[in-house]
């Protein structure tokens, strides 16, 4: 099969790869002449386990291949993918310009039935503008082509994406065409051979799924860090509540672990998507509403404990802030929880010295003003007053202890994701402080 996909950033470039290792013929198009250019020349501009390896089999054998331009294929391909930005405007709501500028394309200079699918986030109700903006390029041709338009939005988790691309839990295409049915049942019938996990639904409950998908996931999160605060102030331990509460099978144990916040591309945006929907009908959202009130403020919070323990005030202290990107396996660091600290104490004067295992290059060009980065945990401790963990890399969970101590001028652990055991911790001689433990 033929497909074209629009948009190389996150979910573009991982669907496209994916779908050429399946065997699919992919045109992946992008407008940004550089991307492509260093798309080409086997640069991704992204990191996700596997990514590599998989882009650089598929665009030797000649099934991925670039363009800046749809026209470029759009003759030879059966479904054509839109998987463009849509980035929040002022008000929260979502930007779908991109994607009826793809449409606008589409329309203009298809010759034969062809497929266009958003894979793109976008808000209920979009399909039927992309259907509009189809049909006013084609009357301006004089043409009657056929055409169909659905909706499949994606559920990729960044640092597991090609994974979950591959062995999804769920497929869901939302159309109101039994051709249209019939070719993506086509396409992803090879990766869900043993089990066809494909929901098929009308456009708007499709399009609506993947923003209550994702604040239901965030609810989880802010709800578990605001019990997270009373925990601390009724000497209750959030790990054992999370075991506790996550073993009823009702409940399940996923993203019930209390932090410092969630960040990324998905949740910030989807949350605040839903809600400006939510407006736009006349509705008000309340629970989803709290939701982001308390990731923003939870976001501050290793900066506030960091405070407090060094006797209120960070003006003068040295810092040692261990991973930057908004969670481990990305190199992420949109609205992730690291800017929010480090501007914090860079504002109160504190100096920081930071470390992230990938993505130290991304947090330079965004968040990185007067920032110390450095290479190895043991690098960023020399001579600082604290240390504080925002990500949980892997990397960052076997510390030589007794070697940080050494190199440390004061002794404060804050564990903003609750990775450490607080006894042993305490054994070689720091004070700790984590999140709702008591």
């Amino acid at each position: 099969m033929n497909i074209a996909v629009v948009g190389t950033g996150y979910v573009g470039l991982v669907s496209g790869t994916c779908f050429s290792e399946l065997g699919a013929n992919v045109c992946c198009i992008d407008v940004d002449k550089e991307k492509v250019s260093k798309l080409k020349a086997g640069e991704i501009p992204i990191y996700e386990e596997g990514l590599q390896e998989m882009f650089e089999n598929n665009t030797k054998a000649g099934r991925l291949t670039f363009t800046t331009d749809l026209r470029d294929c759009l003759d030879d391909v059966e479904i054509v993918f839109i998987a463009v930005g849509t980035p929040p405007n002022e008000d929260g709501s979502a930007d779908v310009s991109h994607v009826l500028d793809v449409a606008r394309t589409f329309g203009a200079n298809i010759k034969r039935y062809t497929l266009l699918v958003t894979k793109s986030t976008v808000p209920i109700g979009t399909a039927g503008k992309v259907k509009d903006v189809i049909m006013e390029e084609l009357e301006k041709r004089g043409e009657e082509i056929p055409f169909d338009v659905a909706s499949n939005p994606e559920f990729l988790m960044e640092g597991s994406a090609t994974r979950d691309f591959m062995k999804p839990e769920r497929v869901v295409i939302g159309t109101d065409s039994e051709r249209a049915k019939a070719l993506l049942t086509s396409l992803y019938r090879p990766m869900l051979l043993n089990k066809f996990r494909v929901f098929f639904m009308d456009i708007p409950s499709a399009e609506m799924t993947k923003y209550v998908a994702n604040s239901m996931l965030a609810t989880r999160i802010s709800f578990m860090n605001e019990v997270a605060a009373l925990c601390e102030k009724t000497g209750a331990d959030i790990n054992h509540v999370r075991q506790g509460v996550g073993s009823d099978s009702r409940i399940g144990d996923k993203f019930l672990y209390a932090g410092c916040g969630y960040g990324g591309s998905c949740f910030p945006k989807d949350v605040r998507a839903l809600t400006r929907t939510a407006d736009e009908n006349g509705l008000k959202m309340k629970v989803i509403e709290a939701v982001s009130e308390v990731n923003e403020a939870q976001k501050g919070i290793v900066y506030e404990k960091l405070k407090a323990a060094l006797g209120g005030s960070v003006k003068g202290k040295t810092i040692a802030v261990w991973g930057l990107s908004f969670k481990p396996g990305t190199d992420d660091i949109r609205e992730a929880p690291s800017c929010t600290v480090i501007r914090l104490l860079v504002e109160n004067g504190a100096k920081v010295r930071a470390t992230d295992p990938i993505a130290m290059d991304n947090f330079r060009k965004v968040c990185g003003k007067g920032v110390k980065l450095c290479n190895t945990l043991l690098e960023t401790v020399e001579d600082a007053d604290a240390v504080a963990l925002i990500t949980e890399w892997k990397q960052y969970r076997m510390v030589p202890w007794e070697e940080v101590r050494r190199k440390m001028k004061g002794n404060v652990i804050v564990d903003g994701r609750n990775v450490y055991d607080p006894d042993e911790i305490m054994t070689y001689g720091f004070f700790y402080y984590g999140i709702g433990r008591g």
